[in-house]
């Protein structure tokens, strides 16, 4: 190994990826940290950065680019990683405009852009619930005549639930177009597909699903997202067609979209109507909503500390291989509550082995063996928290961290 000091620089706009900042310092390579500058005194683990470095929120990718221009005259970096999704096309501008490795603009937008990843899966032979973009009024018309309403009207660059909006009739949806005015291009219309929502998590070496773990939501996430609620997500039977049929499907989809190395959190729905698995999206990131947890409770792995290996050893030349996992079974149950901090003591269940610290939110994750117990575990505890904890609040414009 030269004796250069190695260097990433991981850009963030939300308090996350902390495992992976860790992991970095203890492999031996300086992360540095480029954040929003009311994240300055976030909870970061300080003594493992090499510097920190702020920018206010209103600067422009050319700012951004320049700030990291004059950053980069005094340390040579060896790689640039997001470690939240609203990031990724600001990585990958950096990454062309300083000629470094990893994901273009073109590849990061298929894993960041809603059309872009269905166009793109749809022409590999994927199953994606009918869609189009908001471009031309002509194909506009002759999509809403084929496919029925409802609709999802859905921003194309977005996160989990946030803006989509359900479309009911012609009518509601000329006049939301109306009112987004030149926006409008910046979101697709989607046929809403009643079904049952899965997520799948991996980890993708040399284009290859070296990892992955199936999971289940409860209530499908735009609905807790929109009409308040609990959230939950338990693993998937192992031994069931469900597993096996995710598993297939991600192996073959989660790198196909140009993902070399790196980490997925992919969503699928199996629709009522005809039974078969849909895609819905994928993103180049570790999925939120406590989710990392929730993979590391049932599997042992910790999606940012091997997302760090990974890139390590790819930095170094070296082979990355992914440690064994376990085949245990977990369940999460999360809500806004109405307290700051809420008390989930009475709660004592001997399969709870994480209590979620969020302002403002109660949460609990189970581990068993046996996946019934998890399912059980999880419909009581969806009805006690939404009798003793649970807020509502109206779906926030933006995200929040």
């Amino acid at each position: 190994m030269s004796d250069t000091p190695q260097r990433f620089l991981c850009i963030a706009s939300y308090e996350k990826g902390q495992d992976f900042l860790r992991q970095c310092a203890e492999l031996g390579v300086k992360p540095t940290l480029l954040t929003a500058e009311k994240l300055r005194d976030a909870d970061w683990p300080r003594d493992a950065l090499d510097d920190l470095t702020t920018v206010p929120a209103e600067l422009s990718r050319e700012q951004i680019l320049n700030t990291v221009s004059w950053m980069a005259r005094g340390r040579r970096f060896d790689r640039v990683v997001a470690l939240d999704e609203f990031d990724q096309e600001m990585a990958a501008l950096v990454r062309e405009h300083m000629r470094l490795p990893g994901m273009n603009l073109s590849t990061a937008n298929r894993y960041r852009d809603k059309l872009a990843m269905r166009t793109s899966a749809r022409q590999m032979g994927f199953l994606v619930p009918e869609f189009c973009g908001i471009f031309f009024y002509d194909d506009l018309r002759a999509y809403m005549e084929r496919v029925p309403a409802p609709w999802l009207l859905k921003p194309r660059a977005e996160a989990s639930a946030l803006g989509i909006r359900k479309i009911e009739d012609l009518e509601k949806l000329w006049r939301t177009l109306d009112e987004l005015g030149d926006e409008q291009s910046l979101f697709l219309l989607e046929q809403f597909v009643a079904g049952d929502i899965f997520h799948v998590d991996s980890i993708v070496s040399k284009s290859k699903v070296v990892f992955s773990v199936a999971h289940q939501y409860g209530r499908p996430p735009m609905q807790v997202m929109h009409e308040g609620g609990v959230f939950t997500t338990r693993t998937v039977d192992r031994a069931g067609d469900e597993w096996k049929i995710l598993t297939e499907l991600n192996a073959k989809l989660a790198p196909s979209l140009g993902m070399v190395r790196g980490v997925t959190h992919a969503e699928y729905i199996r629709a009522h109507a005809d039974g078969r698995f849909y895609f819905l999206e994928i993103a180049a990131r570790v999925g939120g909503a406590f989710i990392a947890d929730l993979v590391e409770t049932a599997t042992g792995i910790n999606l940012w500390r091997e997302w760090a290996k990974l890139e390590v050893a790819d930095l170094r030349g070296e082979s990355y291989v992914c440690p064994e996992a376990r085949s245990d079974y977990a369940g999460s149950v999360l809500c806004l509550a109405k307290t700051a901090e809420p008390d989930t003591s009475s709660f004592d269940a001997p399969e709870i082995v994480v209590r979620m610290k969020k302002h403002h939110h109660a949460g609990l994750i189970v581990r068993s063996p046996q996946p019934a117990r998890v399912a059980e575990l999880l419909a009581q505890y969806s009805v006690d928290f939404a009798e003793k904890f649970m807020a509502k609040m109206p779906p926030p414009p933006k995200p929040t961290s």
